[in-house]
């Protein structure tokens, strides 16, 4: 669900230094675990060195170009055939090798890309289901919208820009180096009459291409700065729009009972207009900013001439001169011209670097809640409730628990109408819930089984979504074909192998069972239910319940709900009062 989340992105104005700084400082830390810490470390690096030499070889190939303009140009005006042969026999050989290096820069690029991608990826939806965040990230909405999209999307292109970002700064720094001792000696000096006197400036051309570019990075910074923030917005939009459109197709036999397409529509609707405005914002700024910088680049192609024209003309260069020339100042203007040409790449980047910033913050006040928490949970073989309070996450108080035990072959029943928080202490008692104090002590997490209302059927074979989450493996057919009978659910026994989307095919009544047999295949210790049969009608349900009784006799059972049906399953019963502040269930 889209919360507006995340921090604010845009490139810095004021204190510009200190929020670039900021900014490559959690590009570092973002980039840092794989090149440091992950087991790929070594091999990475080998290759990013490989890389780097390619693309060391390709600027030293332009620097041969540049050299052989010279001579190949100088060949055709002094009109020597051997000489255009020799020279055009080296540029196709020079143009195999050229060929090669740009085929492995790019192989080579995305391999790297792709291993630390894969890295990435594995490490944060680690961290991301590590002690439940994702879980509190969902229910707080903890300023982080859209996380699959923020580990799908953003993570590849984090990856993608920091590549191709780094190596075209270096080789626009390679090149700028390499190319700037070559247009010194070629520009000679330049007489500039200043007050009736005549000023050599040695170099001109150097100095020429510092400005001119400096003049359009400049420029090109105060067009396109806008680009950040309504890319960053653009990804949101487009993340809330698909969300909203798989949530309806999840949902589509509710809204077609109640005739909810009209509303769909409108709602949808909604939410793709905000994408369509600020893609036409974007277009509007993009159009601005190719406006300038493809008039910056149709002028770089005829200034360098412009400026060595006056030496030509006078005899002071002969044609490969002012071809090496132009060469090596196009070198030059290109290189001094990097962030005009990878500006709109560079403003991704950032809205990326803040989107990925605000995950990591929502994972941060994930944990920070659940260390903050006063509810001391401890493993024990019977289940032990103290002085337990569960609050509201705004503090408000929502249940206070008597004192309660339950010893293992024991089974108990929690009572209490809608509103006195009995899901809430469902989820404290599996360990979601941070919010209050008191202390809880239940059995291990591999002993115990706990089943919700809404069950979750992964889109795979019947197999696996009835052994969810262990293999599909752990269990033969006869045993799925056992647990699905003793259910009530014999006609499902012949799509064990078939893949669906469960959710969608079965009836909330089967899903539950399809729940239920996980419990008959599972064979837990402790199963505890919240309103797990609540979609059965009452035969179902003690059918159902009389079936869990019969293959787990040995299984203490910790039920929440409120039908009759269940009080006959349980020896003991627990009614919870009506709090003074009502949760949502």
């Amino acid at each position: 669900m889209m919360t507006g989340g995340g921090h604010a992105a845009g490139f810095p104005e004021g204190s510009s230094m200190s929020k670039l700084a900021a900014f490559f400082r959690a590009l570092w830390l973002l980039a840092k675990p794989y090149w440091t810490q992950s087991d790929e470390k070594r091999s990475a690096w080998v290759l990013l060195a490989v890389i780097v030499g390619l693309n060391l070889g390709s600027v030293a190939l332009s620097v041969w170009f540049n050299f052989w303009n010279n001579n190949f140009y100088n060949s055709l005006q002094n009109k020597d055939f051997g000489d255009f042969k020799k020279y055009l026999l080296q540029f196709c050989g020079m143009a195999v090798v050229f060929i090669i290096v740009a085929v492995y820069q790019t192989y080579l690029s995305q391999m790297l890309r792709l291993r630390w991608r894969r890295w990435l990826t594995g490490r944060w939806l680690e961290d991301w289901l590590r002690d439940h965040r994702y879980y509190l990230m969902q229910l707080l909405h903890l300023g982080t919208d859209n996380p699959d999209q923020r580990i799908a999307d953003d993570l590849r292109l984090f990856t993608d820009y920091s590549l191709s970002l780094t190596l075209g700064l270096m080789n626009s720094i390679v090149t700028l180096f390499s190319f700037l001792g070559i247009l010194w000696g070629l520009s000679g000096a330049f007489a500039l009459p200043l007050f009736g006197h005549e000023v050599s400036i040695p170099g001109y051309m150097v100095w020429v291409a510092l400005v001119y570019a400096g003049i359009g990075t400049w420029l090109t910074h105060k067009i396109g700065r806008p680009l950040v923030r309504l890319n960053f917005d653009q990804q949101r939009f487009e993340a809330d729009f698909r969300f909203h459109l798989v949530r309806l197709r999840e949902n589509v036999e509710g809204v077609a009972m109640q005739g909810g397409e009209p509303a769909e529509k409108i709602a949808l609707g909604g939410r793709f207009g905000h994408v369509v405005d600020n893609f036409l914002a974007i277009m509007k700024k993009q159009k601005q900013l190719t406006w300038f910088t493809s008039g910056y680049g149709q002028i770089a192609v005829i200034f360098p001439f412009l400026v060595a024209a006056p030496r030509f003309f006078s005899g002071g260069i002969a044609l490969g001169g002012l071809m090496q020339t132009a060469s090596a100042f196009g070198q030059v203007q290109s290189a001094l011209s990097y962030i005009i040409s990878a500006y709109t790449d560079i403003a991704e980047m950032w809205s990326v670097v803040s989107r990925l910033e605000g995950f990591i913050a929502g994972m941060q006040k994930a944990d920070a809640m659940r260390a903050a928490s006063g509810i001391a949970t401890t493993t024990a073989q019977d289940l032990r409730v103290d002085g337990l309070s569960l609050d509201l996450p705004d503090a408000r108080p929502l249940l206070t628990m008597p004192a309660l035990h339950v010893a293992a072959g024991d089974s108990l029943l929690i009572r209490g109408r809608s509103g006195t928080g009995k899901s809430t202490l469902f989820r404290a008692l599996a360990g979601l819930w941070p919010f209050g104090r008191g202390h809880i002590a239940r059995p291990a997490n591999d002993a115990a089984m706990f089943l919700p209302q809404r069950p979750y059927l992964p889109v795979d074979s019947l197999r696996a979504a009835l052994a969810y989450p262990e293999p599909a493996e752990r269990y033969d057919d006869a045993q799925y074909e056992a647990a699905l009978a003793a259910l009530g659910l014999e006609t499902l026994a012949g799509r064990l192998h078939e893949s669906a989307n469960w959710a969608q095919i079965l009836s909330g009544g089967e899903q539950q069972r399809v729940q239920l047999a996980r419990a008959l295949l599972k064979k837990p210790a402790w199963l505890f239910l919240d309103e797990a049969t609540a979609a059965l009608d009452e035969a179902s349900e003690a059918a159902a319940l009389e079936a869990l009784r019969h293959a787990l006799p040995e299984t203490t059972l910790v039920s929440i709900g409120h039908r009759p049906a269940l009080q006959a399953f349980h020896k003991t019963q627990l009614d919870l009062a009506m709090p003074a502040v009502a949760a949502a269930e």
